[in-house]
């Protein structure tokens, strides 16, 4: 696919091999995947841009990646960053690539009041750097957060086809949050990490045997209501927890078989240089 393939991956991770971690780590990789190596990766698939999500396991740590975005313009980032950042190193960030802030709740306990004093003005100062808040957030409990993301005025971005619950699948009320905050004007929603579908169980046995399949039932809803012009696609690399079911082709793979239409597709690749990099 590589005289097809999409202008810009929306979503992957950068790390060295002794990554500090989190106390809330998922997952402790035992190897680094650099810049470099990812660079060598989008290029052997003619992928031009690429753009690097904080790792979760990490927690705040962003320093690795904003040392790689400093000197590679292919390249930007979305940071996990405590509410309390203040505006200057915000504006630092923006300088070196930064272009917004992760919020990884899934697999929390408690989802955070973002109506805090804290939040409130947090979420203010990302709206006033044009940055958007990308969100990784079970899709059942999907809901208050968009809402309360909604009310701040910032741009939003949904991570891993809002992480449908496997026993709903299209059913799952967080597909229809998803919709109406694309109608709102201000939501993107990412087509990635087809295979971690199942990673976040919901109640009840999966529709579908495999993650993989959940996503193939989903994305035609998400082309059909959502449209090319607010889709993402990102291929995850390296696929931390999955490195050895899955690839950088096979995302392609599935890129193309959930957009068949190559102008939709080429679309798809504008809005994310729009997005990212305008």
């Amino acid at each position: 696919m590589s005289g097809d393939a999409p202008i810009v991956d929306c979503h992957a991770h950068i790390f060295q091999a002794d990554l500090p971690l989190s106390d809330r780590a998922w997952n402790r990789p035992s190897y680094g995947f650099s810049a470099r190596q990812y660079l060598d990766l989008l290029d052997a698939h003619g992928v031009h841009f690429g753009i690097v999500a904080g790792i979760s396991i990490s927690g705040y740590y962003n320093d690795y990646m904003i040392d790689e975005l400093r000197v590679n313009p292919r390249l930007r980032g979305t940071a996990i960053l405590p509410p309390t950042t203040d505006r200057y190193t915000l504006d630092r960030m923006k300088a070196d690539g930064v272009v917004g802030v992760r919020l990884q709740l899934a697999r929390s306990k408690e989802l955070p009041d973002l109506s805090t004093e804290d939040y409130r003005l947090f979420l203010r100062r990302i709206a006033d750097l044009d940055w958007h808040v990308h969100v990784a957030v079970e899709g059942d409990r999907l809901e208050p957060v968009v809402a309360q993301l909604a009310a701040s005025g910032v741009k939003i971005v949904i991570d891993h086809f809002g992480h449908p619950d496997p026993a709903l699948a299209e059913k799952c009320p967080g597909l229809a949050v998803t919709l109406r905050s694309v109608e709102k004007g201000r939501t993107w929603v990412k087509m990635s990490g087809d295979y971690r579908l199942h990673d976040l169980m919901g109640e009840g046995a999966p529709l579908e045997p495999s993650g993989e399949a959940l996503a193939d039932r989903v994305a035609p809803i998400l082309l059909a209501e959502v449209g090319p012009e607010r889709l993402l696609w990102g291929s995850d690399a390296p696929f931390v927890g999955h490195e050895d079911r899955t690839s950088f082709a096979a995302a392609l793979a599935a890129f193309e078989r959930w957009v068949p239409d190559a102008g939709q597709r080429r679309q798809i690749s504008r809005t994310a240089l729009k997005l990212y990099f305008s």
